[in-house]
């Protein structure tokens, strides 16, 4: 690699921005956005005139809803960041960007500390191995805590928080800053929107203060590190540069989170998390790069991170820009140019980029490259979809793909009349290219549009974007829940089909046994005999044949999820053919989920409402009535958290319910569980 490209790249960092909902990440981006010189006047989420929430829908409900991507640049550096959604109807958006980011920055609001999607979004970094720094935001407000923050930190991410700064105060309280590192205070002035800070040496209570902090530092970080351990345990003094590259691989090893404080919204600390974005989370060239696969051979290759290297890239957002399809890449692996040809190794498809795109929220800059490390936009991409490997066909690497999500909600959608009927179904057509959990089916016998997703606020942005984007009003039906069936016995049965087909008979015979799985195990088809005794194209309808009967379940047509299906015999005559096994087998299917005691399985939502003493009773009175149990009670932040399973079915309207029952005073976060029975 040559020396201008490893310097490049050790200069990049591609971070996420990734908290619960109203925890402070837009506002926290903004204010970086401003003091790296991307934007000249800050717009705020509450006004929604927030860069990064750019979709009217975002303004107008004040969430971040898409992942937003943008670049800046800090001292020498340039960052590509990810703003990404705090509401659970939009994980996916999360996930997706989790997966091809080397680092990300988790917000934690000092009065609510970990909620429920924080744990969900860390969570999911810690599954893609994302090395992290914190954020403790909003210090300033009433009820901040810092120390119940990390206490928090610890017990439900099961993090190792190191605090590098540590706020004067707390609430209106709340003074300003000190650098646990360097000892000094920091104090940002308000006149310049805090783009300008003071650094003076502390004394007194406030450098006692401090010094406490960094015994802390130098304690945990001396296990990591031998040449520091003996100076601490000697009583020297620590040199600062090797205080931070400790920090750094520790940090890299997932071993530490650093922890910083202050208020995004009134401009307090946000250069220092910038400053720990360099100093602490990795370049491109600190991570692994992701095993591909060669499809050739089947055969694991590890990546190269180089821009010279072979192209390998994973398209892992496609949306909709002024009509034109655009797909975010991240490049892992060589260099990719506008107008190259490549390969979608995925589809089996040539695709040309015609142009490639840095982007700025809802503004774009047109580069002629991009190199291994960066994240870019692709216009000109006709066949890319979520997931897709983009490689050169030369060098066919496929990168494992974006996991999906099942949807647990649908609603009916009624075009006004036969030419609006056709524009719907060509804009679902392009929302489904954007959105992996979106859901679209039209009935055969009906005609009935359907669309299926996450939850209601999911289905509501969709209709919203139909109207608004798209011009097309449908009349919507009442939310209907998604349900999956199962079994809860063993069940066998022997089919045979015998039938003739147009001016051809056909015959197949299949038998077989069903049993459960544990919940979310998924469904397994095996035989029990030598299938190599049997032509191939037989054996292949069988499996197939029981495959397409798991789509549609016996008690309502639901999909079958958690079921092994073990197929025991099949038998031959003069007129066995492909058709017959696969009907056979799909007969016999039905006939043994029959006979195993079927149950439907309804999404089950995990309920957890934050409320004053006072009203606690309201709420557990409330989900009683809506079949809900209550899983466990507990003190946070001087409110009861109430912890609930409920069935999403008992759920639509709740949240209004909730509100009036305790005065508005309680907050509200639901996300689904699983699919189960609730007993």
């Amino acid at each position: 690699m040559s020396k201008s490209a490893n310097s490049y790249l050790n200069n990049l960092r591609n971070i996420g921005i990734i908290a619960h909902i109203d925890a402070g990440k837009t506002t926290l981006t903004e204010r970086i956005l401003f003091y790296t010189d991307k934007i000249y006047r800050m717009g705020e989420v509450h006004d929604g005139t927030a860069t990064m929430d750019f979709m009217p829908e975002e303004q107008e409900r004040g969430i971040t809803i898409a992942s937003a991507c943008t670049s800046c640049e800090w001292n020498d550096g340039v960052i590509n960041i990810i703003d990404t959604p705090g509401h659970v109807d939009f994980t996916i958006e999360v996930e997706r960007s989790l997966r091809v980011l080397d680092g990300a920055v988790g917000v934690f609001c000092a009065v609510g500390g970990v909620e429920p999607q924080s744990e969900t979004v860390w969570r999911q970094s810690e599954k893609f191995k994302v090395p992290k720094i914190a954020l403790i935001n909003k210090m300033d407000r009433l009820g901040a805590d810092f120390n119940s923050v990390l206490e928090s930190m610890r017990e439900r991410l099961n993090a190792s928080p190191l605090v590098l700064v540590a706020p004067i105060g707390e609430g209106d309280e709340f003074a300003g800053l000190v650098d646990v590192l360097t000892l000094e205070r920091l104090d940002f002035d308000q006149e310049t929107e805090g783009r300008e800070y003071t650094r003076t040496s502390l004394e007194g209570d406030e450098l006692a203060f401090a010094e406490e902090w960094r015994e802390k530092v130098l304690e945990t970080i001396s296990d990591f590190d031998d040449e520091i351990m003996e100076l601490y345990l000697g009583g020297e003094e620590v040199p600062l540069d090797l205080i931070k590259e400790c920090i750094r691989k520790a940090t890299l090893n997932l071993s530490i989170t650093p922890v910083f404080c202050g208020s995004a919204l009134k401009n307090v600390g946000v250069q220092c998390v910038l400053d720990g974005v360099f100093d602490y989370l990795p370049a491109p060239l600190n991570v692994p790069a992701p095993k591909a696969i060669r499809p050739a051979t089947g055969k694991a290759e590890q990546l190269v991170v180089s821009p010279e290297s072979p192209l390998g890239a994973l398209a892992f957002k496609v949306y909709m820009d002024e009509g034109r399809k655009m797909v975010l890449a991240r490049i892992y692996s060589g260099t990719l140019r506008s107008g190259d040809s490549v390969q979608n190794i995925t589809q089996g498809k040539k695709e040309k980029p015609a142009r490639l795109y840095r982007l700025h929220a809802s503004h774009r800059e047109q580069v002629e490259e991009a190199r291994a490390g960066e994240i870019v936009a692709l216009a000109g991409m006709k066949f890319a979809k979520t997931g897709d490997s983009l490689a050169t066909e030369e060098n066919p690497y496929l990168l494992e793909n974006i996991t999906g999500y099942r949807p647990v909600i649908s609603r009916a959608l009624e075009p006004a009349n036969s030419e609006d009927a056709e524009k719907l179904d060509e804009v679902l057509e392009k929302l489904l290219l954007e959105d992996p959990t979106l859901q679209y089916e039209q009935s055969p016998e009906t005609g009935q549009r359907v669309i299926s997703g996450m939850g209601e606020l999911h289905l509501e942005v969709i209709v919203d974007r139909l109207t608004r984007e798209y011009h097309v009003t449908p009349r919507v039906g009442n939310p209907q829940v998604v349900y999956q069936e199962s079994i809860s016995g063993k069940g066998s049965a022997v089919e045979e089909f015998d039938r003739e087909l147009g001016d051809k008979r056909h015959y197949g015979y299949a038998a077989l046994t069903v049993s459960p799985r544990e919940r979310d195990a998924g469904n397994m088809v095996r035989f029990t005999f030598d299938i190599s005794e049997w032509p191939e194209a037989w054996v292949d309808a069988v499996e197939q044949g029981v495959k397409d009967g798991l789509q549609c379940g016996v008690i309502k047509g639901y999909p079958v999820q958690d079921v092994e299906v073990a197929i025991t015999e099949i038998k031959r005559n003069d007129c066995s053919s492909e058709p017959g096994y696969r009907m056979a087998a799909g007969m016999a299917l039905k006939a043994a989920l029959r006979n195993a005691k079927p149950e439907l399985l309804e999404p089950i939502m995990d309920v957890e409402i934050s409320v004053p003493d006072e009203n606690v009773g309201d709420a557990i009175s409330l989900l009683g009535a809506k079949g809900a149990k209550v899983e466990n009670l507990f003190d946070r932040a001087g409110l009861k958290m109430v912890k609930a399973l409920a069935p999403m079915c008992n759920l639509f309207g709740f949240s209004t319910e909730l509100r009036s029952a305790t005065q508005g005073r309680a907050g509200l976060v639901i996300q689904f569980l699983r699919f189960d029975t609730l007993s």
